[in-house]
């Protein structure tokens, strides 16, 4: 599946899809591909100021356990607690009822700052 491009994504699989006033987080279908079975989901920055570059919280799988990274400053204003119950939500559908967290940022802009849609998926392919 091709990464939206309706979003901007961190070298490390989390993307940023803005939405309003607020930006979207959650974790790409290569990373979900490459965690496979995602079994636990732990949130550490609930509510609060964010920097970028900052974990917000852990993805576990099978194989491996994750930091999640966030790549824009704000204030982090809801987490998603349907995927902390069921973190398989992140297996089915990534890009939409999977998602993390929302922040509201510093910057409106910020996000773009972040790799595109295209940048990023050569990164991930590497």
């Amino acid at each position: 599946m091709p990464a939206p491009d309706d979003r901007h994504y961190l070298a490390s699989h989390e993307w940023h899809k803005p939405e309003g006033d607020l930006v979207v987080i959650g974790v790409s279908q290569p990373a979900v591909d490459e965690l496979t079975d995602i079994t636990y989901l732990e949130i550490t920055k609930d509510a609060g100021s964010i920097r970028p570059g900052e974990a917000f919280g852990e993805i576990e799988s099978v194989k491996a356990t994750s930091e999640l990274y966030c790549g824009v400053a704000g204030e982090v204003v809801e987490v998603n607690t349907a995927v902390l119950d069921n973190p398989a939500l992140i297996n089915n559908d990534c890009y939409g009822e999977g998602w993390i967290i929302k922040v509201r940022p510093a910057d409106p802009d910020a996000a773009s700052a972040l790799l595109s849609a295209a940048d990023y998926q050569a990164t991930a392919a590497d």
